[in-house]
């Protein structure tokens, strides 16, 4: 286990030390009004550490407080994860970002779109072009979350046994398998949507690289930047933190699924994480690429996936579904696996320009700012992430803090 520590003097980076800490009195208040258990943030600056603080409990009912090596659940900040896994096959040529997803999963070949009718007798068209590696990167695939509950095709995920999982016991060939059999959402590449997309890229690592997902991130990610306490299922449960939805009710029928062996590996969801941890990650992630000697992709590739990948720059707002994400619509953008800031007026947020990042479910969230050289890291455990404003506040209180 390892654990964060400050390195530079806010100064010495340009970040205003009295103006950082009041992020710690904003989420301080979040916990002394029982809106959150507890938290931990990290904010880097030109690759050093100018902030760190950690307040309230792990766990309420056992009064255990944050540590330095408190694991959270990340939900779907596995998505950048599992994304990086798949642009680090393309630069081997291990797949192409234009193959059809039907090379790897062949149930996909024979793919329909949804067009009308209900959940037990919907009417499809065949789709116009393959679902392609791109679409899962992106969310045009057509692909959805059955916990959305906003559409027939939602209703028929649910159906199968998949909300906010698989059935007990299915694993990721199977459940991949399953999606293939149901209509799409809409023509892939014409909308975009948040859902299965990632789950779906994490099957086809596993068979391009010949390996499981856990064995391709263990190997191939997580050993080399020394992520020694991320993974797809927690022993430590000493160190884990309790999930709590709002008005923090422990929420066991979630949280305690990372306490057991997965048969399922979600690339879209399924990574406990800590802050030393994913603080590396965003760090990779901040330096192009490479950490500490470490390269996992090239500049050129990071700079292309953190583009605005929608057609003609258009913004989720615009090219999106309204529904539930992990950001907001309004002049965000979307490249292959992280959003991406397009313009912050739309949305009345303060995104520095290019900025680059997810969150999950249970409210953590990151993101890079690679003009200010600014990487964010926050951890917490409350369903839904849209229970608060915590991301769009934190957004704020660090930018406002950017003196040079």
């Amino acid at each position: 286990m390892s654990a964060l520590k400050i390195e530079a003097d806010p100064a010495e980076v340009g970040l205003d030390a009295e103006r950082l800490g009041r992020i710690d009195r904003h989420f301080a208040r979040y916990v002394d009004e029982g809106k959150l258990a507890g938290w931990s943030v990290a904010v880097a600056r030109r690759g050093r550490v100018a902030h760190l603080a950690h307040h309230g409990l792990r766990d309420i009912e056992a009064a255990l407080p944050v540590e330095d090596d408190t694991i959270w659940r990340i939900y779907s900040m596995t998505k950048p994860v599992t994304s990086v896994a798949a642009l680090m096959l393309w630069e081997e040529g291990a797949l192409e970002l234009t193959d059809p997803v039907a090379k790897y999963i062949p149930a996909f070949a024979d793919t329909r779109v949804y067009r009308s009718g209900s959940a037990v007798n919907p009417g499809t068209v065949a789709a116009v072009e393959p679902m392609r590696v791109w679409h899962l990167l992106t969310h045009t695939s057509g692909l959805t979350y059955g916990f959305h509950h906003a559409h027939s095709v939602d209703e028929m995920y649910r159906g199968k046994g998949h909300e906010f999982g698989p059935p007990r016991g299915q694993d990721l060939a199977t459940a991949c398998d399953t999606w293939a059999g149901l209509p799409l959402l809409f023509q892939p590449g014409t909308e975009w949507n948040y859902g299965v997309s990632t789950d779906v890229l994490g099957r086809v690592v596993e068979v391009a690289s010949g390996m499981s997902l856990a064995e391709f991130f263990a190997a191939r990610i997580l050993g080399p930047l020394g992520m020694t306490d991320t993974g797809f299922h927690v022993t430590d449960t000493d160190r884990l933190a309790t999930l709590y939805g709002p008005g923090l009710r422990r929420n066991r029928a979630l949280g305690d699924a990372i306490t057991e062996e997965p048969t399922y590996l979600s690339g879209g969801g399924g990574l406990a994480s800590t802050l030393h941890d994913y603080h590396r990650f965003a760090q990779m992630l901040a330096r192009g690429g490479e950490l500490d000697g470490v390269r996992l992709l090239g500049p050129r590739t990071l700079a292309y996936a953190t583009r605005n990948h929608l057609p003609a720059g258009a913004d989720l707002e615009t090219f999106g579904r309204p529904l539930f994400s992990e950001s907001v619509f309004a002049g965000v953008g979307f490249g292959l696996g992280f959003s991406v800031a397009v313009d912050p007026v739309p949305g009345r947020q303060l995104h520095g320009q290019g900025e680059y990042g997810w969150g999950g479910l249970a409210s953590t969230t990151f993101h890079v700012d690679p003009v200010e050289e600014l990487t964010v890291v926050f951890m917490t455990q409350l369903v839904p992430s849209s229970t608060y404003p915590i991301r769009s506040q934190l957004r704020v209180l660090v930018s406002s803090a950017v003196t040079a």
